[in-house]
């Protein structure tokens, strides 16, 4: 496994890459952010990525990983929600070799983040079955079974009592709904309990910006499962594309 690796994490907002140190996760010098292309077409987005690897100067021997807010099937994204529409059923790995001239691992935005917190955040060294979950605009969700990841779940749109969960349980729906800790409490125990109920899982993993308050809210829950807030944060996906790319190398 190589000891350097560069993850580049495309949002709908902002492309943003660093190097990671892969013994530590830790970036290593500065992170470089480029505004999304507008509009955000493949071929606009992937040479803002080829712009990222060039301001980091990144060696032609560094593994590059990117993630995508999409699930990626075999390379594919099916469909897309926060970027141009055009991107649905392209090969985004095809596509990101093409114009960074080197093989790249392409992966799903949550796998990522989750990837990064068995690896080096709050789930290292946990052994069985870890479920990471991000409270954001959505819920997003990775698995991790013994450190090899379950690509593309989607466990935020679980049908809970006749609702797509995230609609219910995700923090923006805390912040559009005005709930109190309290009551989005409620709404989570909801949800991880049914999720509890599935899998079994021997950690759940909180990430999410509302992490950061993860006391207010953590300890209204009851489960059988441990659940602890998110190490990474902002740092995740780069740290974890950077690291599923090395594994790949």
């Amino acid at each position: 496994m190589a000891h350097v690796g560069c993850g580049i994490d495309i949002g709908g907002s902002g492309v943003k890459g660093a190097l990671v140190d892969l013994t530590t996760g830790e970036f290593i010098g500065e992170r470089v952010r480029i505004d999304t292309p507008q509009p955000s077409t493949p071929d606009a987005v992937a040479e803002v990525c080829k712009q990222i690897l060039l301001a980091l100067e990144v060696g032609e021997d560094v593994p590059v990983g990117v993630d995508f807010p999409a699930p990626i099937i075999h390379g594919v994204a099916p469909f897309i929600a926060n970027l141009d529409q055009s991107w649905a059923g392209v090969n985004v790995a095809a596509l990101m070799a093409k114009h960074l001239g080197r093989p790249v691992t392409v992966l799903n935005d949550a796998d990522a983040a989750g990837l990064a917190e068995v690896a080096y955040g709050a789930a290292k060294g946990q052994p069985g079955t870890v479920i990471v979950t991000t409270l954001g605009t959505g819920i997003g969700s990775a698995v991790i079974v013994d450190g090899t990841l379950v690509p593309n779940t989607e466990l935020g749109h679980l049908e809970i009592d006749g609702h797509d969960a995230e609609s219910r349980a995700s923090s923006a729906q805390k912040d559009l709904q005005e709930l109190s800790w309290k009551k989005w409490a409620k709404r989570l125990q909801r949800y991880y309990a049914h999720v509890e109920m599935l899998f079994s899982p021997d950690l759940f993993v909180v990430g999410g910006g509302v992490s950061k308050k993860s006391e207010k809210f953590l300890p209204l829950l009851d489960l059988k499962t441990e659940i602890v807030p998110a190490q990474l944060l902002n740092t995740a996906g780069i740290v974890g594309a950077a690291y599923e790319a090395s594994r790949r190398a």
